[in-house]
């Protein structure tokens, strides 16, 4: 009787050892894809710094506009790809290739939009407040991101909270400023709306 526990207990302990181990692998690979992140993060805000340093309004509309949409139709179709896997954003970091980038592209393209709606808040309005199923992407995005980890603690969590302020998804908080945001920036907006509406209804 005496050896026959001790094998139950040998084959457990080694299931626990191999469960520990998994989620210590599981684990690794998150910490790798944070790395990466950074790395990714940084890309996009150099880029983000070519387009708020465009010396044409006019341009950053139409370039804005044509982002947002690619952006939105990326993060539909890694919803679509996550739901049908069964993927949770708590769930260990995926090895799958295929959920591997979903997962990517939901994290990456809502911190990038973040990033875009607070530094353009009046042309972000201007596309978002006309596309009530792009609040909906966006909020499970959020909270997609929010559960995943990648986010926890950092300036990138600081992005998210702003934006969804700045967009309403969530009530302002008394102290809320968009740093990146000036009256300047939202009268030149106001003009260059004009004669971008202008400009479409002359076509």
């Amino acid at each position: 009787m005496l050896s026959v526990c001790t094998v139950v207990l040998v084959v457990a302990a080694a299931a626990l050892s191999s469960a520990d181990s998994d989620t210590h692998r599981h684990d690794s690979n998150l910490e790798i894809y944070k790395r990466l992140f950074e790395t990714k993060r940084k890309d996009q805000l150099n880029a983000l710094k070519n387009l708020v340093e465009l010396n044409d309004i006019n341009q950053q509309y139409k370039i804005i506009d044509i982002m947002l949409k690619g952006l939105f139709k990326v993060l539909e179709d890694s919803k679509a790809v996550l739901i049908a896997a069964n993927m949770q954003a708590d769930d260990p970091f995926p090895m799958d290739d295929k959920i591997k980038e979903a997962y990517s592209h939901v994290v990456e393209n809502t911190a990038f939009f973040g990033d875009v709606a607070l530094r353009f808040p009046r042309i972000v309005h201007h596309y978002y407040d006309r596309n009530p199923d792009w609040g909906g992407l966006l909020r499970w995005g959020l909270r997609f991101c929010n559960l995943t980890g990648v986010f926890t603690g950092g300036a990138h969590q600081h992005v998210l909270s702003l934006m969804s302020q700045e967009l309403g998804i969530i009530e302002k908080s008394p102290d809320f400023t968009n740093p990146y945001r000036t009256e300047r920036d939202d009268v030149s907006s106001t003009v260059a709306l004009n004669l971008y509406n202008h400009s479409i209804l002359s076509q």
